[in-house]
């Protein structure tokens, strides 16, 4: 399978965050800015190093760009890209979102979570609510509240692994002088 690739411009800022080259120069503006430390959860996205790894979820408000080329990052626009993850329709359906904005992060967050391949093990819908707290930990939500969240986690739970496989993120490489 040919992977979709981006290439970070040699002008790039040495300090850049994946979220900021994520959000300017890819336009994926489904990651969000929230904190811009790493305490809130609204830039969760995905990275693995290749694709027989796991997608393990990260803040891109405090990744370095750097430490990412090379790897396959996933975010919310592309994981729904062509049909809605479970966790997506599972969000919905417990109305696990009111204003949206920390949505993005624990969605993405949660289908790490969900991925079958995941290095902790997959949770299932018999998890214990310990299990779905701890894979939702570092996502902050100021208006909707936990409980709807995390019954949508154990609602997506209960779709088939192959549904849960999450699909191949983007491919960000460096360009070569």
């Amino acid at each position: 399978m040919i992977l979709a690739s981006l290439t970070v411009n040699p002008s790039t800022a040495a300090d850049a965050t994946l979220l900021e080259y994520l959000r300017v120069d890819a336009g994926q503006t489904g990651t969000k800015e929230g904190c811009a430390s790493g305490d809130c959860g609204a830039c969760t996205c995905l990275i693995r190093s290749d694709e027989n790894a796991p997608y393990i979820a990260v803040n891109a408000c405090i990744t370095p760009l750097g430490d990412v080329i090379g790897h396959e990052v996933l975010t919310v626009d592309v994981l729904g890209e062509e049909e809605l993850h479970p966790i997506q329709s599972a969000m919905v359906n417990e109305h696990g979102s009111q204003c949206g904005f920390c949505t993005p992060g624990f969605v993405m967050a949660l289908a790490a979570r969900l991925d079958p391949n995941h290095p902790q093990g997959e949770l299932t819908e018999t998890s214990d609510r310990e299990a779905w707290n701890q894979a939702i930990a570092g996502n902050l939500c100021r208006c909707t509240g936990y409980r709807p969240i995390l019954d949508a986690a154990q609602l997506a739970a209960k779709s088939g692994a192959r549904a849960r496989t999450l699909p191949h993120g983007l491919v960000i490489d460096a360009l070569h002088c």
